[in-house]
């Protein structure tokens, strides 16, 4: 059976998570709020982020940077690109 939700970051119901996305308060937080439509784009605006700024999950600070751009992302007015960020062009590949 499919889960649905009320997705803060859509405004609109949708179908929720499987299950949370991550462990802890914020995970909850998110299985609860957040759709699987919302939390796939945010996967695709983090790949951007770590390709753009070169992160590196090894370190910390790019952890930690991460989950504060996840948190506007989400819940927040959203996460900003990267200066000059530029997205390919899939058509001129």
């Amino acid at each position: 059976m499919v889960r649905t939700i009320y997705c803060m970051k859509l405004q609109k119901e949708a179908e929720g998570l499987a299950q949370p996305p991550l462990p802890g308060e914020l995970g909850k937080k998110i299985y609860e709020q957040i759709s699987k439509e919302a939390w796939q784009q945010w996967i695709n605006h983090q790949t951007m982020l770590i390709n753009e700024y070169r992160l590196s999950m090894i370190e910390p600070k790019s952890r930690t940077f991460l989950l504060q751009e996840l948190e506007k992302f989400l819940f927040g007015q959203g996460s900003e690109k990267p200066a000059g960020y530029v997205p390919k062009d899939s058509s001129s590949a």
